[in-house]
């Protein structure tokens, strides 16, 4: 049983029969086979080198990890643009983060059990064999072997294969930090034709159909006009609750002073609507 030096990974897609955790590739060329378990550690070069000899190139796996980090990240954003095409930019960075973060990437390593075929120092084997970021370092390596071996059609089908049920599970995670309503039990996977498809006609709304975004806001300001009454929102910081491309807005409605609601959302007009409606209650409106 591996050790780790960090906490473990946040996400825990279920494997079954249904969706099988998918076997590792075979990378068949033994040079790259070996050159992707060697860490750096193992023939202890000095690592400040600014590039290596033609005729003594470096034998550990630092180059196969730089090139499979990329592979992944390529891979992991098309599997997102094919799972959910009507996400944006910043949610679905947020969502790779997830799924490409360390401690996924080490979760799946010691699944397929290869820190244990890493070749290092042995007076740091124990220590570097427990660390995370090593653990994700050499399934990164792993990719970029395979990839160099193989090219993307021996890499893709099976990191997407390896990646669904992750991004699903990241999807949810960011998708409650948004305070989003959770999904049907049903979710569908748009097909790779999607990706080259034009994009669908918006609805047309309804005759005399108000948007829930605004509906209640709009009622709350009728009625408070109504009444000559004095409304105040007031924004307060809602730092870790998104990012400067996906913010979280967290609002305070205040009537003549006193605390009608608060609310919260992906925009400022959302978060004063989900004010609104606590503000019609506490006037006994129910809608």
């Amino acid at each position: 049983m591996l050790l780790s030096d960090s906490p473990p990974s946040i996400l825990h897609p279920v494997f079954n029969a249904a969706q099988p955790f998918p076997p590792l590739p075979e990378i068949n060329k033994e040079s790259i086979r070996t050159q992707v378990f060697t860490h750096r550690s193992y023939y202890g070069r000095p690592n400040h080198v600014f590039e290596d000899h033609p005729q003594d190139p470096s034998p550990d796996n630092e180059k196969y990890e730089h090139l499979g980090d990329t592979v992944l990240g390529l891979v992991v954003t098309e599997l997102l643009l094919e799972m959910y095409p009507n996400l944006r930019v910043g949610p679905s960075t947020k969502i790779r983060a997830l799924v490409v973060g360390n401690s996924t990437l080490a979760d799946v390593s010691r699944m397929y059990d290869l820190p244990a075929r890493l070749r290092l120092h042995p007076a740091q084997a124990i220590t570097l064999r427990a660390s995370v970021n090593i653990q994700a370092d050499v399934f990164e390596s792993y990719v970029g072997g395979l990839y160099l071996e193989q090219d993307l059609p021996g890499v893709q089908p099976w990191l997407k294969a390896l990646f669904a049920p992750y991004a699903t599970e990241a999807y949810k995670r960011v998708r409650e930090q948004h305070r989003l309503p959770p999904l049907p039990m049903i979710e569908l996977v748009a097909p790779e034709s999607v990706l080259s498809s034009p994009p669908p006609s918006p609805p047309h709304p309804r005759p005399g159909a108000t948007p829930t975004t605004i509906g209640h806001l709009a009622l709350f300001n009728q009625q408070l006009q109504k009444a000559n009454r004095i409304v105040e929102w007031i924004y307060s910081d809602g730092t870790g609750e998104g990012t400067k491309t996906t913010p979280i807005w967290i609002v305070r409605c205040e009537v003549d002073g006193e605390v009608y609601g608060r609310g919260q959302g992906g925009t400022k007009k959302a978060a004063r609507n989900e004010a609104a409606k606590e503000g019609l209650k506490k006037m006994g409106i129910e809608v």
